[in-house]
């Protein structure tokens, strides 16, 4: 007869136990329901960061909790004496049985399990019963357990819970029960599956039918069998002070022969009497039976897609919670996604890669967003440290201002443009050439275009100081200027509007229609919007010179206008605001609340930011016309807003009142002063200002003598300590 793998004796299965796999089908429903606590997992994390300190001193415990590498679990495996149909009911208590059973340790030691584990081969078993073997033993397993879809290979586990006769062993004994179980790792789901069409059965007086089987139950239905399906049955006994108290067993029988409520009344009784070191012991027998890692059972990918649910301070706190969590949490592609989120469009290149130890790499994308987050932290509450103060253009106003890169150009009504170095504080060189004041600038790297009441414009080299190009045609003084890669275009007193070439110095179209003089326009590289003290806006098509809208609604002059390439939004003296659609002309809200000249505003991402002379600054919503927030109270300007300045969630605004104020822009909070001239509100002012991820730039100077005409320039960069 064939031997069966069942009944072969020495053979020893030895499985490798680490980080769990790709889980089974089974196994990955009862995962994928795990899913719908992702909400609470954040939550959680909290908690779990201020107990990282004490589960690194229990390194066993969290070894055993993320799954310990190269460590084995050897089963024995149950020869049963000779093969024979079932002739007794299952459950039916005979005699003794031979057993032989190979005895190991598992994992600490504590204690010694037996168990069984055999594969078969769908091949196999077709083949014995082609050749009439009929062998009961192993039918009786097969009802309950066909063979593995993915692998083609099923596992039996002999313990306490189903029994088995042989009726051969009458003929040496009288019949013996041998409890068997099969379950899978991780599989807390009934699995009762017929035998596969066409299967021959053992049949005798005493067959059994798969219908007349006890379902075997793979719920644990005891905390013992939760431990045991758990592979902590080796750590049952954790108390070895001393023998057991005699009687323990004849306690139990009792409790068991109580219903389920009354051992719930029971177990109330009994916690209230014990000692609060035996309530402690039971919590650490207790809980981790119920805990479960699902990130770490879950394909790196799903796991990956449930972090991205978090927010970075989250993710953070993930990473705390073990070694596999903390490869995970620093996965660029990840944190890529979350630098989009927040606006960062770079990753921080760093000059050599640092790592924490082998097999974790810090993340640029990761490093970029702690980066740009603390150096948010520093513009809300960072030291101020003393600026640095930039003379050059004596008593004279400050008309215009650019910032580009490590490079500051100054335009003032003294005729001339100055360049300075962010970095030193020193200027550079001095541009020369105009011969009236400075009204308008623009620049794009080293190019600087600048308008003055000349009626010129004039293409600048700030590397060299180079007058490369000087722009005639206006009639009188260019007002205002939108550079788009290398073209600009130029609004002036005369009503026109001119496109430029800067490489060539070329005039390319002439934009007529206005009928008094044009103070804002925007380009986008496709289409002109401009507004004029004609109370007009006008849409243009450069390429034709046709004016595609005229936007009628105002009614006093336009001053400040913002366009993103679907919406036009126009500030004017009538005290109101209002959004366009650039398409169809048509006025989409308009938006009140202001009480005078709104004289600057900012747009990005369907947010407008729009600083007044009442000296307040004010967020819309410019998809529903709703004021967000009105940036006042106790630390609100005591003049007129100048000039203002946002980027993410910070709002910068200046004033008449000598002052550079800092806003939340989520709650429109004031968060601080970030200039305060001493003169303030006696005559000094900041006309200007312009900031860069790092560093903030104001003009300043008064009216009436009592503030030198400067520019300041505050840094809030990280130092070397913090990259």
């Amino acid at each position: 007869m064939k031997q069966d793998p069942l009944t072969r004796e020495g053979d020893t299965v030895t499985s490798h136990t680490g980080r769990r796999d790709t889980p089974t089908s089974s196994t990955t429903s009862s995962t994928f329901s795990s899913l719908s606590s992702v909400s609470s997992l954040s939550s959680s994390l909290s908690s779990t960061s201020s107990s990282v300190e004490e589960r690194s001193k229990e390194g066993s415990e969290e070894e055993e909790f993320i799954g310990r590498e190269g460590e084995e679990d050897r089963v024995s495996i149950v020869t049963i004496g000779e093969e024979s149909c079932p002739s007794e009911p299952f459950g039916t208590v005979g005699g003794p049985v031979d057993v032989t059973a190979n005895e190991s340790t598992a994992r600490g030691g504590d204690s010694q399990s037996k168990a069984s584990q055999s594969t078969q081969t769908e091949e196999q078993r077709e083949e014995e019963e082609d050749t009439g073997k009929e062998e009961s033993d192993r039918s009786a397993l097969l009802e309950d357990e066909e063979e593995d879809e993915e692998d083609g290979r099923n596992q039996v586990f002999v313990s306490e819970s189903l029994g088995l006769t042989s009726d051969r062993q009458t003929q040496r004994a009288s019949s013996a029960l041998i409890n068997i179980t099969m379950k899978r790792k991780l599989d807390h789901g009934p699995d009762i599956r017929p035998f596969h069409s066409g299967k021959k059965h053992c049949k005798g007086p005493d067959y059994l039918s798969p219908s007349s089987l006890v379902p075997f139950q793979t719920t644990p239905t005891t905390f013992g069998d939760l431990r045991a399906a758990n592979g902590h049955s080796a750590q049952r006994r954790r108390v070895t002070s001393g023998p057991p108290p005699s009687g323990l067993q004849d306690w139990l029988h009792v409790f068991q022969a109580w219903s389920g409520p009354e051992r719930l009344l029971a177990l109330d009784e009994l916690i209230d009497t014990c000692e609060s070191n035996q309530v402690k012991h039971m919590m650490q027998v207790i809980e981790p039976q119920f805990q479960r890692d699902f990130i770490s059972l879950l394909p790196k990918e799903l796991a990956l897609y449930v972090l991205t649910f978090l927010e970075p301070r989250d993710l953070m706190r993930a990473a705390q919670a073990c070694s596999y969590w903390r490869i995970l949490a620093e996965d660029n592609l990840l944190w890529r996604e979350k630098c989009r989120e927040d606006g960062i469009d770079e990753p921080l290149v760093v000059k050599r890669r640092q790592t924490l130890r082998p097999g974790f790499l810090l993340s640029p994308w990761k490093s970029a967003y702690v980066r740009q987050h603390r150096i948010e932290t520093n513009w809300r509450t960072g030291d101020i440290t003393s600026p640095k103060v930039l003379k050059g253009h004596d008593d004279h106003v400050i008309t215009c201002l650019q910032f580009c890169g490590d490079l500051i150009v100054s335009g003032s009504d003294d005729n001339t443009l100055k360049v300075w170095s962010a970095l030193t504080g020193k200027c550079l060189r001095t541009l020369v050439g105009h011969t009236g004041g400075v009204w308008s600038s623009q620049m794009d790297g080293s190019v600087v275009i600048s308008g003055s009441t000349d009626r010129t414009l004039k293409v600048w080299d700030a590397e060299t100081g180079e007058c490369v190009h000087t722009l005639y045609g206006h009639t009188s003084t260019v007002r205002c200027m939108h550079l788009h890669n290398k073209q600009v275009v130029s609004g002036s007193r005369d009503a026109t509007l001119r496109l430029w070439d800067v490489v060539s110095g070329e005039c390319l179209h002439v934009l007529t229609g206005h009928v008094a003089a044009v103070r804002c326009v925007q380009y986008d590289g496709r289409r002109v919007v401009s507004g004029g003290y004609d109370f007009m806006v006008k849409v243009w098509d450069p390429e034709t010179e046709t004016c595609l809208h005229t936007l009628q609604g105002h009614t006093n002059r336009v001053y400040s206008l913002q366009f993103d390439g679907a919406y036009v939004v126009s500030g004017s003296l009538d005290t109101s605001i209002r959004v366009w659609d650039v398409e169809t002309g048509g006025c989409v809200h308009t938006l009140t609340g202001h009480q005078s000249l709104t004289s600057g505003m900012e747009l990005k991402n369907n947010i407008l930011v729009s600083g007044n002379a009442d000296s307040t600054v004010r967020v819309w919503d410019i998809r529903s016309g709703q004021c967000l927030h009105t940036l006042q109270g106790p630390h609100k300007h005591q003049s007129a807003v100048t000039c203002l300045q946002f980027s993410r969630s910070l709002v910068m605004s200046s004033s008449d009142d000598g002052t550079v104020k800092l806003w939340s822009l989520v709650t429109g909070e004031w968060l601080r002063d970030l200039v305060a001239l001493q003169s303030g509100g006696s005559g000094g002012v900041v006309w200007r200002i312009r900031a860069s991820n790092t560093r903030l730039v104001a003009a300043v100077g008064s009216r009436n003598g009592t503030e030198e005409t400067k520019l300041m320039v505050l840094d809030f960069d990280l130092t070397d300590s913090h990259e």
